[in-house]
């Protein structure tokens, strides 16, 4: 490390790289608490004020964020889904209602583990708003008149009902006659049209005639189709409706028979290509890569994080013309240094390649001088944790 050392303290010189260290050690998931605990001692870092909330955190760096006397931790660590429950139960009796308030409503709200005794802290805490969340005696509550019951409605009067939501309901509902629900086929509006097209009991010739636009996803897709996914024949009768919207219903399924899969993952509509590739844990990987290079918006790079997304075999991507594909080239689970090393340099996909743990230790090491590369470099969690310290000393003397 003495070669290394002078080459460090030349780079200090230059706040940029500097500044890359602090942000790359941040985001380090390999960083120690005691490096953790130097690092939340700076008054300022170049990083968003939120970073806390987003990092992965033991029970040890829970317990640091937990006891800091700095507010602003006490309330990050709230928020970070990957903090120790039980160590976060300490939270219940902290000095600063905001804390608490916090505390409560990650727990309840995102449906946590509750420690023993944590409920019923909060449920006798000074404020009203946390007792209240935590099912305790709140404010008293006010009084409301109950309202009147609505009238029960016949199926006929449903579907000639001229409130939309009525007829929308009754579109969609088996409990209302096929022949009466077929009378809202030519219903003014769109989206009682389609819920009709999307009864279970229609024929294909029947709802291809219904005149309707299927929208990209649904917020209220029929219950059906998904009790009917796990049956393979039924599945497969769906997955080759001409009816667009049963096979993207189809496609949001969690988990299909694999000839269903087949079926949906070749078909001519994108959006059930990517409802597969988005929502169902069976999308093949094939799939997925191809979305994962062509798809333009901004949620293409999500389909990497899918569990069939990284293996075997993606290293023939690492001189393909398309960035994202050679930033894929990295998922490759059995692709070794050489790879690596060759990709660091990279413009597009370079610093990626510097955070991966398998780049050799010279290298790395050798980029953490760089302007461009020190934050990844920083970031690799194979970076020795004396040499994350001597970063934190050159960083505190600049």
């Amino acid at each position: 490390m003495d070669g290394l050392g002078g080459a460090l303290e030349r780079a200090a010189a230059d706040g940029d790289v500097v500044d890359g260290w602090l942000q790359g050690l941040a985001g380090n998931p390999a960083l120690p608490v005691e490096a953790l605990a130097r690092l939340l001692e700076f008054d300022e870092l170049p990083m968003p004020g939120s970073w806390l909330r987003y990092r992965t955190l033991d029970a040890a760096a829970t317990e640091l964020l937990v006891a800091s006397p700095q507010l602003q931790h006490r309330l990050d660590v709230a928020e970070n889904p990957t903090a120790d429950i039980d160590v976060l139960a300490r939270l219940a009796r902290d000095p600063e209602p905001r804390v608490r308030f916090v505390y409560a409503v990650m727990l309840f709200e995102h449906k946590r583990r509750v420690p023993p005794g944590v409920l019923e802290i909060l449920a006798e805490d000074p404020e009203p708003k946390i007792r209240r969340i935590a099912g305790g005696t709140g404010e008293p509550p006010v009084v409301v008149r109950e309202p009147a019951p609505a009238p029960v409605l016949t199926a006929e009067q449903r579907v000639t009902h001229p409130d939309r939501a009525v007829r929308l309901e009754a579109a969609a509902d088996p409990e209302v006659p096929t022949a009466l629900a077929l009378r809202l086929a030519a219903d003014p509006e769109n989206d009682v049209r389609l819920a009709v097209s999307m009864r279970e009991e229609l024929t294909e010739a029947q709802r291809t005639v219904i005149p309707c636009t299927v929208w990209q996803q649904f917020w209220s897709p029929p219950s059906w189709i998904a009790r009917r996914a796990t049956d393979p024949d039924a599945a497969r009768r769906i997955a080759r409706s001409a009816h667009v919207g049963l096979r993207r219903v189809l496609a949001a399924q969690p988990h299909l028979a694999p000839d269903v899969v087949a079926l949906l993952a070749a078909d001519e509509d994108e959006w059930v290509r990517r409802t597969l590739a988005e929502r169902c844990e069976d999308a093949p990987h094939e799939l997925l890569v191809e979305l994962y290079a062509t798809v333009q918006d901004r949620y293409w790079s999500g389909f990497r994080h899918h569990r069939n997304f990284a293996r075997p075999g993606l290293a023939r991507f690492a001189d393909d013309p398309n960035p994202r594909l050679r930033h894929a080239a990295l998922d490759d689970p059995e692709a070794g240094p050489e790879l690596v090393l060759r990709l660091a340099d990279d413009p597009e996909v370079g610093g990626r390649a510097v955070a991966d743990p398998r780049l050799p230790a010279e290298e790395l090491l050798r980029r953490l001088t760089l302007p461009a590369r020190a934050a990844a470099a920083a970031s690799n969690p194979a970076l020795p944790v004396a040499v994350m310290h001597r970063l934190l000393d050159l960083a505190r003397e600049r």
